[in-house]
C-alpha cells in the first residue's frame, strides 16, 4: 500500500508526553518525521486534539456544548505550536481551523487545503469539526473523505488494536490486520463510531500504531509499525 496523502491524527495527551501542555522533545520527534514525510513528497494533513490543556469532562456541571468550545480553542493551540515547529524546520505550513480565528489561522475550505498540498504545504486542522458533540476522530475521518487521503494514521499511547486492554490483561491478543465491521461488533474503542463507519463507508484504510518509538510515523507510513490495518 502506497501512500501519497495521509490524514495523522495526533492527540493532545501524545503531544504532551502524558502530563499537561506540551513537551518539546515529543514535539520535536513529530515535527522531524512530518518534515521527512514532506520531503518525501507525502502530502501531510494533520488532525490534533486538545487533550491535554482540556477535556470536556473536567467541566462537570459545564454545559456540553460550552465545554466543547473550549475543547476546540485547546486544538487550534497545539496546532499553531505544530506549526511553529515546523516551521522552525523550514517546512511551509498552513493551519485551517473550523471556526473562524482569521487572526492566526486560515478558516477551512477543502479547495484551499487541496491547493497547500498542491504547494507541498503541510496542513494542520484545528477547532475538530467546528461543531459540539463530534470528536477530534471523526474530524480526522471527514479530512480523510473530504480530501481523498490513501489513509488515516491513528497515533496511539499502544502499538495497535487488542481484542481486550493490554494494560489490564497481560494475554491480550493484537491484530494485525481487522476489518471495519469486527471493530464494531467487538466494541473496541479504538476510535469514536462514527469515524469508524465513514472510513468504512469510504474505504480509507486506519494504521493504529504507538506514537512512541523512532521514527514511529514513517514507519507507518511505510507498513513497517508494526500496528493495525483496519480496513
Amino acid at each position: 500500500m502506497e501512500l501519497k496523502r495521509i490524514i495523522l491524527k495526533l492527540s493532545g495527551e501524545a503531544l504532551s508526553g502524558g502530563g499537561f501542555g506540551l513537551d518539546e522533545t515529543v514535539v520535536d520527534g513529530v515535527v522531524r518525521q512530518i518534515a521527512e514525510l514532506n520531503r518525501m513528497g507525502i502530502d501531510v494533513g494533520v488532525v490534533v486534539g486538545g487533550g491535554n490543556f482540556w477535556r470536556g469532562r473536567q467541566g462537570r456541571d459545564m454545559d456540553r456544548t460550552v465545554a466543547d468550545h473550549m475543547g476546540m480553542l485547546a486544538t487550534v493551540m497545539n496546532a499553531i505550536a505544530l506549526r511553529d515547529a515546523l516551521e522552525r524546520k523550514g517546512v511551509y505550513t498552513r493551519v485551517m481551523t473550523s471556526i473562524d480565528i482569521m487572526r492566526i489561522a486560515e478558516p477551512y475550505i477543502y479547495k484551499k487545503a487541496e491547493r497547500h498540498f498542491e504547494k507541498k504545504r503541510v496542513v494542520i486542522f484545528g477547532a475538530g469539526t467546528g461543531n459540539p458533540y463530534f470528536t477530534t476522530d471523526t474530524a480526522a475521518a471527514l479530512k480523510a473523505c473530504e480530501l481523498r487521503a490513501d489513509a488515516l494514521l491513528l497515533a496511539k499511547n499502544i502499538d495497535g488494536v487488542y481484542d481486550s486492554d493490554p494494560k489490564i490483561n497481560k494475554d491480550a491478543k493484537k491484530f494485525d490486520k481487522i476489518s471495519y465491521l469486527d471493530v464494531i461488533n467487538r466494541g473496541l474503542t479504538v476510535m469514536d463510531k462514527t469515524a469508524l463507519t465513514m472510513c468504512m463507508d469510504n474505504k480509507i484504510p486506519i494504521i493504529a500504531f504507538a506514537l512512541a518509538g523512532e521514527d514511529s510515523i514513517i514507519k507507518a507510513v511505510k507498513n513497517k509499525s508494526g500496528g493495525t490495518i483496519i480496513s
